[in-house]
């Protein structure tokens, strides 16, 4: 799997927020996405999933050769894109169980059984630690910060995506269930997956290990390298990487 990112360049209300961005993600990789609030990060998420509200003015992104901005964003979770969000929405009255097959069928186009499903789920469950009772609950419903996450976390093991995009999903989250989210990922993550995670700190660095690192300032890409360059940032901060 390879993504390619060429010269974006996206807009909202005619405010461009993007401002020329490149990048390419490949399978077995995970690339840590850094920069302050505002930068842009978020909005090129959505922008790869497909968010309505954001237009491409200039530019291109590729899956495998694909061209991502023609598929609306169905045909892209269908492909193996996931994005697991920064505040994660409520639905009353659906299951964490009914939702998750719910999706798992839609993406991959196939018709799992409750039954079947339910054995692949424990599975899962077990995998990321999570009680058997967390299935019965309704999404997100009453769910810590935590838990929300946690949620995000299980949905990926079930998709198994080619490519994850983790928007903050630091935000919000205390030690313990950074530790534990983080765990789960790693635990899901595998060299036919590429894996997008977007932050501010280096907190979840410290147990997501990055391939590579890549600052965003102003909507673009300033500065690329190693996970070295987390070091960096949390001793000399943004503000060397401005013009």
């Amino acid at each position: 799997m390879e993504l390619v990112i060429k010269d974006l360049h996206v807009s909202v209300k005619e405010a461009e927020i993007l401002k020329g961005v490149s990048l390419i993600v490949k399978s077995g990789e995970i690339a840590a996405l850094m920069g302050p609030n505002g930068s842009g990060k978020s909005t090129l998420s959505y922008v790869l999933m497909g968010h309505p509200d954001y237009q491409v003015t200039k530019g291109s992104v590729t899956l495998d050769g694909q061209d991502l901005l023609q598929l609306p964003p169905n045909e892209r979770a269908k492909l193996g894109i996931f994005l697991s969000f920064q505040y994660p929405a409520e639905i009353s009255g659906v299951s964490v169980a009914n939702f998750l097959r719910t999706a798992y069928n839609s993406v991959k186009g196939t018709e799992i059984s409750p039954l079947e499903f339910r054995k692949m789920l424990k599975v899962k469950m077990e995998l990321l630690h999570v009680d058997d009772r967390f299935a019965e609950r309704y999404l997100n419903e009453g769910f810590s910060g935590g838990e929300k996450k946690r949620n995000e976390i299980l949905q990926m093991a079930v998709l198994q995506p080619r490519l994850a995009i983790l928007d903050e999903t630091d935000s919000g989250l205390d030690i313990d269930a950074l530790r534990t989210v983080a765990n789960g990922v790693n635990q899901i993550f595998n060299k036919d997956m590429a894996l997008l995670v977007i932050t501010h700190y280096q907190r979840l660095l410290n147990y997501i290990k990055p391939h590579r690192v890549h600052v965003m300032l102003d909507g673009r890409i300033v500065k690329s390298g190693g996970a070295e360059l987390v070091e960096q940032l949390e001793a000399k901060g943004y503000e060397e990487f401005k013009d």
